[in-house]
């Protein structure tokens, strides 16, 4: 198992996801965009963030997905536009356009009628109506399907990204049992995946046959997250590597739930900005070799 155990080195960590854009096309409000959900029956919003030149050819994309509290800041006060979208999914949406990919930030709540998201520890009261496990990998494969439409976009050097629920989406969505394809592989659903701080439990999902992503899939999380248990996520990818999955856990000790997120209260607790900076990195480094290099 490849399990690695970051250090408590302090750095400034959201130089790289708070700074400006420097492209003036990545830093300008994003296109928003409708499409379906694999459901066949949710139209979907999504925020579309492109890079300088991308309508001259056809560079790599990803595809982004919420956690429990939706798309959105907590300020939005009920305007959820492009303009209220939360710091963490603005900087990651610059962060992809500046690097050359076309990023479409999913907002799978608002059109289902909570696009304030759900408070903590409210998991067992949400609906089964965004269930991570049963509806929101068809929203990520009906943002798939959507930008394989796209002329800017090369349809196999798609990526997934999700931050907690988002990211216990995302395991779903990339297992060999994913709903809405049929007989998934890198080339046919996503080329690879990127899981922050996600729920493992997954509802029991992977408890009896066990858990095997059909392209690779990075894992990153904080041993002092108050909301999602690092250990359980730790096991689930033991387990899978053992059936031969390509499946890594970056655990960051002393981080917390949303730890990249760019506010200075999350980023004044050192382990949050050092976990930021090596996550990035070790982000950008992932999609290069897995979405660049085909």
């Amino acid at each position: 198992m490849r399990l690695r155990v970051a250090g408590l080195a302090v750095a400034a960590a959201l130089a790289v996801l708070a700074m400006p854009a420097t492209s003036s096309l990545a830093a300008e409000t994003p296109e928003r965009v409708t499409f379906l959900s694999a459901d066949r029956k949710t139209t979907l919003v999504g925020y579309l963030y492109t890079p300088e030149g991308a309508h001259a050819a056809t560079v790599p994309a990803v595809v982004m997905m919420h956690g429990r509290a939706g798309a959105y800041s907590s300020r939005a006060n009920g305007v959820y536009d492009a303009t209220t979208l939360s710091k963490r999914h603005q900087a990651w949406g610059r962060l992809w356009a500046e690097a050359g990919y076309v990023a479409l930030m999913v907002d799978g709540f608002g059109p289902r009628g909570y696009a304030q998201g759900f408070p903590r520890f409210g998991y067992d009261a949400r609906p089964e109506e965004v269930s991570e496990v049963t509806v929101r990998p068809l929203d990520a494969y009906g943002a798939l399907a959507y930008l394989r439409s796209r002329p800017d976009v090369a349809p196999e050097r798609i990526g997934y990204l999700g931050w907690s629920n988002g990211g216990s989406a995302g395991l779903v969505t990339m297992s060999l049992d994913a709903p809405a394809i049929e007989h998934p592989n890198p080339r046919t659903g996503f080329a690879a995946a990127l899981i922050f701080y996600p729920a493992c439990a997954l509802k029991g999902q992977f408890e009896e046959d066990g858990y095997l992503p059909y392209a690779p899939v990075e894992v990153f999380h904080g041993t002092a997250d108050q909301e999602t248990s690092s250990s359980r996520c730790a096991a689930l990818v033991e387990r899978s590597r053992k059936m031969g999955g390509e499946i890594a856990i970056t655990l960051y000790r002393g981080a917390t739930h949303g730890f990249d997120d760019p506010s200075r209260k999350r980023q004044r607790n050192p382990a949050n900005a050092a976990a930021t900076e090596d996550a990035v990195a070790k982000a950008r480094d992932f999609f290069a070799l897995h979405l660049e290099g085909l």
